[in-house]
């Protein structure tokens, strides 16, 4: 056993006395933040408010995001501690644990890196009237009839306006003029994007790297309603070709900051994940 010198143990010692003294803040800090919002409940429940509010949810999310960049504190990190300050507020207001109801108070999505979830296996039954909402493949004939052009250039929209925080600088020239590929197994549907100019394009040129999966897991990864790590641990995505590609752009959109993503595209994709992932749980419950 290494004995370090009396100055070291001295440093040691000190140095978890003060971390210990953060941590009673932290939790202090908690308390009081407890405290307010009990106060609260009522305030908003003779103002009707009995459901969460997903918009005010997501600027507290961007509010705490800034002040971690200032901060030099990870992304992730602010992402999961402000996810169990929002549920721990949802279980003093007798609130659902997820906008959808799909996922239990104790949920650790937000730290799926560490330790791997699987929401569908909530135990908590969703609404009924989800199981009456199609499953996604059940759109693949529709899809087939529309021109792909057509669905090739709402994609090329779609994700041009979610990367519009990342154009300028050099933060995507590795990707430039590289080909990747999306491809929605239950839909039957690929799609290869080429990034020129800062700009992505359809082509009909192979994938150099491809992201298969299905269509509610592309969404709650589009959405970060799930992280990536989870999605590929569980195999519910599948990276294929190119490997250190696909990877190396999975790290910076990883570090894409959410805020800055049109605010209407956020709801729109965070509110169809949350549907499409209620909808599958729906029908696997009545399976």
């Amino acid at each position: 056993m290494n004995i370090l010198p009396a100055p070291e143990l001295l440093a040691l010692a000190g140095a978890r006395r003060a971390i210990d003294h953060v941590d009673d803040a932290l939790l202090l800090l908690l308390a009081a933040r407890r405290r307010i919002v009990g106060a609260l409940a009522p305030i908003k429940r003779n103002c009707a408010e009995t459901t969460r509010n997903p918009e005010r949810e997501m600027r507290v999310h961007e509010r705490a995001q800034r002040l971690a960049r200032k901060l030099n504190v990870p992304d992730a990190t602010a992402r999961q501690l402000v996810e169990i300050l929002i549920r721990d507020a949802c279980r003093l207001q007798g609130l659902p644990a997820d906008l959808d109801q799909g996922v239990p108070a104790t949920d650790t999505r937000m730290i799926a890196t560490v330790m791997p979830t699987t929401q569908e296996t909530d135990p908590v039954p969703p609404q009924r009237w989800l199981r009456f909402v199609p499953p996604p493949r059940h759109a693949r004939a529709i899809l087939h009839v529309i021109p792909q052009r057509w669905l090739a250039r709402a994609v090329e929209s779609l994700l041009g306006r979610a990367l519009s925080p990342l154009r300028g600088g050099d933060t995507l020239a590795f990707v430039e003029a590289r080909r990747l590929g999306i491809e929605v197994a239950d839909l039957d549907l690929r799609w290869t994007l080429e990034l020129r100019d800062g700009r992505l394009h359809a082509s009909d040129a192979p994938a150099e790297a491809t992201v298969r999966g299905s269509l509610t897991d592309l969404l709650l990864l589009a959405s970060r309603l799930v992280d990536a790590d989870t999605l590929f641990f569980q195999r519910r995505l599948v990276l294929t070709g190119d490997t250190e590609l696909g990877l190396t752009l999975r790290n910076v959109l990883d570090r894409l900051p959410w805020e800055e993503v049109p605010l209407g595209l956020r709801i729109v994709l965070n509110r169809m994940a949350r549907l499409a992932r209620a909808a599958r749980t729906a029908h696997h419950g009545a399976a």
